[in-house]
């Protein structure tokens, strides 16, 4: 069974898995703030500039795929969030408007190139720290990638009507908080993915990395599950999928993915 686990997981995470076992969630703290204290931050040039170059490669087609700066030979793709835009890509009559909250320099928009290449109208909006914002419009952002400093700004150019939230809200002092702000837009579909949660109260911890990917340490959520999905139902969505997360493989929560479908816009027949 060991073997069968093990040949299940990516030669480079399970490296990174035996050797650097001391590094992932760490810690049980009471607050955001100390969490922080014990931390280097998300927002460092070290992990921009590395991003940066990983996904240039992938860009310029040098590298075939790119997940949190790690190059890999193949790509692993999240069928479960691929397939929720191609739904929504047939229910919009062949178009497709995403708002990638958090989405980096276009990891996922690079990551689904292949499919959406094949939609004629495809437009993928990114909202993100100031500097991967000045970045992105400046080396990567085309006629279908663009990046926004804030969502307001997104939504008065583009008018997206699903919101990408993938591996993001963790990484958020109050994720709550931002949702509500987020969700007065009505979004017709919330796609979730790359979250960790739990069966207990949510959790503050310290996220290490591995330095074979990059030097840093950040606070991190782990979500109650119960009151996550709750969260949504209150804001009148219905879960419409949920699934695995790519991550998690070696961590003590899981990993996962959900699909929210606004109940407004659903047809009563």
């Amino acid at each position: 069974m060991k073997k069968f686990i093990n040949s299940l997981i990516p030669p480079i995470l399970l490296n990174i898995i035996k050797k650097e076992s001391k590094y992932g969630f760490k810690g049980d703290y009471h607050t955001w703030q100390e969490a922080e204290d014990d931390s280097t931050g998300y927002d460092t040039d070290n992990i921009l500039q590395i991003v940066r170059s990983s996904l240039l490669k992938v860009k310029n087609g040098k590298a075939v795929y790119e997940r949190d700066s790690v190059i890999f030979d193949k790509i692993q793709y999240s069928w479960p969030l691929l397939a929720n835009l191609m739904f929504c890509c047939a229910k919009w009559g062949g178009v497709l408007k995403v708002l990638d909250f958090g989405g980096s320099l276009g990891s996922t928009y690079y990551q689904n190139k292949k499919f959406l290449d094949r939609i004629d109208t495809v437009s993928w909006n990114i909202v993100e720290q100031k500097k991967f914002v000045s970045i992105g419009k400046k080396e990567f952002e085309d006629e279908r990638l663009k990046f926004f400093f804030t969502v307001d700004e997104c939504l008065k150019k583009e008018n997206p009507n699903i919101l990408l939230l993938s591996s993001v809200l963790q990484y958020i002092e109050k994720p709550y908080e931002l949702l509500n702000s987020i969700l007065k837009n009505q979004f017709e579909y919330i796609v979730i993915d790359r979250t960790p949660f739990t069966k207990n109260c949510d959790k503050i911890k310290v996220q290490i990395v591995p330095p074979s990917i990059y030097e840093a340490s950040y606070p991190s959520m782990i979500f109650d599950e119960d009151k996550f999905i709750k969260y949504f139902l209150n804001k009148n969505y219905k879960v419409l999928e949920d699934f695995k997360g790519l991550d998690g493989k070696g961590f003590e929560y899981k990993f996962k993915g959900m699909i929210f479908e606004k109940v407004d816009f659903l047809k009563i027949n």
